[in-house]
């Protein structure tokens, strides 16, 4: 449960917050007052702080990304673990205790709406995750002086490229969400109840903001929903992401990646289009949860017991480039030491790119939270970081393997401590993975954000790869040409 006294629980300061504030958003209008946005939580959660973001500039909001300017501030929260609502409350209390008027948005809100409202005077307004289209509609009736709730019970919408949206990312990168929900019912998870059930949008939209998206000059494209090989099933009465993936073939964006793949749908006709497509990256982001299908069962995910390692070599077979990160749950309620065992030998096994681990997180409204033999948390811990040490290696090896190839990178910052140029090959997704480090040579000076260049793959170490300019010169005049 939230706790109801948040400043006894969480007592923590702005430093909370600085890392979480929107970065380098900075713009105003005459005759309104100014607005700042905190983003937490996933990269979902970042889509509609944008669109909140861009109807508010439309209606004449003055938006920063600094809350100390403003005196009102719209946070969108997370929810999906512990962990996550802590971090929420300590930013939403920070704020409040700066003397900042709140709107709550996000998965929190649709949580905890009750709760939030009578527990932190600051907050004038909760928005819930099917809600925040209408954002400027809560700003006026907060303006008339009402405490605003904002949540339906259902959340049913879903953002479209009709909506106006302020992109926070930069240049090069941006992010689609190409369906909101999801229809599954996984034990351990809330968010079919934050989110609702799935609801995808049309290929012919989802294209249409592509192409706008390129003529801005993004470079990589990532496509998000809960469950993205299930996006169309709700409304051309099967799973479409082959189609929506050729479509986008046709769209002048050079990298387009997929996230969050669930197993099941990665049929050998999806799988044609990763190998045949040729923007679309051959990068796999598996959730996969676990490897034993005792567990797998407990987890309500019975479709994928015995299919992990023969989807695996399926994809190595047909493309033996690709890039596979999974997340993993330990500590499930009634995994013995031979469940994890099993785990440990499949990961040492199938050798991911990428892994992230966590500890089971017993969400109250889930089947996980009320079953019995409930893991220690020091023991659920221990079997995070045995995981942890196994990956280590393994994604030292996987990056040590790619040394010597001449790959294309994206530039995305300079780092003037260290005299490097940071960017990614395909083989890292921004944020989750490493980064291609690329010490800066006397003819780099022209190389800028948002360029595609070709690098010389030199070194790499645990998680990064390290590398230089292949005819320096030559590639940032294609570059600006491009």
């Amino acid at each position: 449960m939230l706790a109801i006294d948040f400043r006894s629980r969480f007592n923590d300061d702005w430093k909370v917050i600085e890392s979480k504030v929107i970065e380098n958003t900075a713009f105003h209008s005459e005759g309104k007052p100014i607005v700042a946005f905190v983003h937490l939580g996933c990269e979902k959660n970042l889509v509609d702080t944008e669109h909140m973001m861009g109807l508010l500039d439309q209606g004449g909001y003055c938006v920063s990304s600094n809350p100390s300017d403003a005196s009102l501030v719209v946070v969108n929260t997370c929810s999906f673990i512990q962990e996550a609502r802590e971090e929420s409350v300590r930013t939403l209390i920070g704020l409040a205790d700066m003397g900042k008027e709140i709107i709550i948005a996000g998965c929190l809100a649709q949580h905890f709406q009750d709760e939030l409202l009578q527990s932190i005077p600051e907050a004038k307004a909760i928005v819930g995750t099917g809600d925040y289209q209408h954002i400027l509609n809560v700003l006026k009736r907060i303006e008339q002086g009402e405490i605003v709730n904002q949540v339906s019970e259902i959340p049913k919408f879903v953002g479209d490229e009709k909506l106006p949206r302020y992109r926070t990312t930069g240049k090069a990168v941006a992010y689609i969400k190409v369906a909101e929900g999801c229809d599954y019912s996984c034990a351990f998870c809330i968010i079919p109840k934050l989110r609702g059930k799935q609801r995808s949008r049309t290929i012919e939209s989802i294209v249409l903001e592509a192409k706008r998206l390129a003529s801005e000059g993004v470079k990589e494209l990532i496509l998000i929903s809960q469950i993205t090989t299930n996006y169309g099933l709700d409304i051309y009465g099967k799973p479409s992401l082959g189609s929506l993936l050729k479509a986008l073939g046709d769209v002048e964006i050079p990298w387009i990646r997929v996230h969050y793949a669930y197993p099941t749908g990665l049929t050998s006709d999806v799988i044609n289009v990763f190998k045949d497509v040729p923007n679309i990256l051959p990068y796999f982001d598996l959730p996969l949860q676990h490897s034993h299908p005792d567990v797998l069962r407990a987890m309500n995910r019975p479709w994928q017991v015995n299919l992990n390692t023969n989807l695996l070599n399926r994809i190595r077979d047909q493309i033996p480039d690709a890039i596979f990160r999974t997340s993993l749950i330990v500590g499930f309620p009634g995994e013995t030491q031979e469940h994890f065992d099993h785990l440990v030998s499949f990961v040492q096994n199938e050798e991911f790119d990428h892994i992230g681990v966590f500890t089971f997180s017993a969400e109250e409204g889930t089947n996980a939270a009320n079953l019995n033999q409930q893991v220690p948390e020091d023991i659920a811990v221990a079997r995070k970081d045995k995981i942890i040490s196994i990956q280590q290696p393994i994604a030292a090896m996987k990056n040590q393997s790619w040394v010597g190839r001449i790959v294309d990178v994206l530039l995305e910052r300079r780092e003037p401590d260290t005299e490097e140029i940071v960017g990614r090959c395909f083989r890292f997704a921004p944020e989750v993975d490493g980064t291609v480090r690329i010490p800066m040579a006397p003819d780099d000076d022209e190389l800028m954000e948002g360029m595609m260049i070709p690098v010389l793959l030199t070194g790499s170490d645990l998680y990064d790869l390290i590398g230089e300019v292949v005819g320096a010169t030559e590639m940032v005049v294609s570059a600006r040409e491009n």
